[in-house]
């Protein structure tokens, strides 16, 4: 049997960005929030500050939610030429983004919970000690904002934007609702020490759940486009696809799937429909300028106008 090399045929399934800066920068912020996570609980619990203990303990899953994030990161690196993953290892991320975003809504009940608790069982709180470890641990905070500042979106030819690194979005987040619940601390802190408001710490915790949930819901919105397969709102590849192949007149698309396999990269099935079909090179070339569409397969069926005319006149 005489082999053939098939390698003008084949191509890469390797979707994924090179990540390796926003890799080495989370792994840094996971060092920093270890670290202040066990000042922050420990001083939370001794100062009996329940906005402080709640920054803590936030820090403190944060930490999971950064091993996850650089798990995700290495394990997508490791298996990018694996090719028992169909599509490449460019849903990894996004699936530790997911995790990310489940933790940071449990963080959010359990703030909530804690915070009510505290309002109806108070406790006093010193208010000198609380106050200095809170404006530390929002220092952390921004310091590991800087460290993974990136643009999380970048545009298309089309002028779309698109999630450029959920993973990393899901990491900055997670350091923001730090430095959210931080500012808080410090306001329910000073306002107990100068107004006698100790109402404020525990109301404080429950603002901050507030905010924070409301961001983990965000995350798990943006994720689950991606791994349901679910073609994004801000993508045009639909319209543009089928205005490129029924522009004629002659072809239709019966079928069209269009999912994404990594950051800005998706892939595409197209069922075709035409009297006078065309080569599926021919039809790829239609859309070559989207650069963003990595993976097509077009199936092309033959039939003639009067089969193709034939669904609107039963409709009729």
């Amino acid at each position: 049997m005489h082999t053939t090399d098939l390698s003008r045929w084949q191509h890469s399934h390797d979707f994924c960005a090179d990540f390796a800066a926003a890799e080495k920068n989370t792994r840094r912020v996971l060092a920093l929030t270890a670290v202040m996570m066990v000042v922050e609980i420990i001083g939370g619990l001794a100062l009996h500050s329940m906005a402080l203990f709640a920054d803590g303990l936030h820090m403190g899953t944060h930490v999971a939610a950064f091993f996850i994030t650089v798990a995700a990161y290495a394990f997508a690196r490791r298996h990018a030429s694996d090719r028992r993953y169909s599509f490449g290892t460019g849903k990894v991320a996004v699936l530790g983004a997911f995790a990310s975003a489940i933790i940071l809504g449990a963080i959010a009940l359990v703030m909530a919970g804690e915070s009510v608790h505290r309002l109806f069982n108070p406790l006093p709180i010193h208010f000198n000690e609380a106050i200095v470890v809170a404006c530390v641990g929002l220092a952390v905070n921004i310091v590991s904002a800087l460290l993974l500042k990136d643009h999380p979106h970048h545009e298309d030819h089309h002028g779309h934007g698109h999630h450029h690194d959920l993973n990393l979005k899901a990491a900055y987040v997670h350091v923001l609702a730090d430095a959210v619940t931080s500012v808080l601390a410090i306001c329910a802190l000073t306002g107990g020490k100068f107004l006698g408001w100790t109402w404020l710490d525990p109301v404080m915790g429950i603002v901050g759940s507030g905010v924070i949930a409301q961001w983990a819901y965000g995350l798990v919105r943006d994720t689950n486009v991606i791994l349901l397969d679910r073609e994004p709102e801000s993508s045009d590849l639909n319209a543009e696809i089928r205005r490129a192949i029924e522009s004629d007149g002659d072809t239709v698309i019966a079928d069209l799937h269009i999912w994404q396999v990594g950051a800005n990269k998706f892939a595409a099935i197209i069922s075709i429909v035409a009297h006078q079909p065309r080569s599926p090179a021919a039809y790829k070339a239609l859309f070559k300028e989207h650069a963003e569409l990595v993976h097509v397969t077009v199936e092309v069926q033959r039939c003639d106008a009067e089969q193709m005319k034939e669904p609107s006149r039963q409709a009729a």
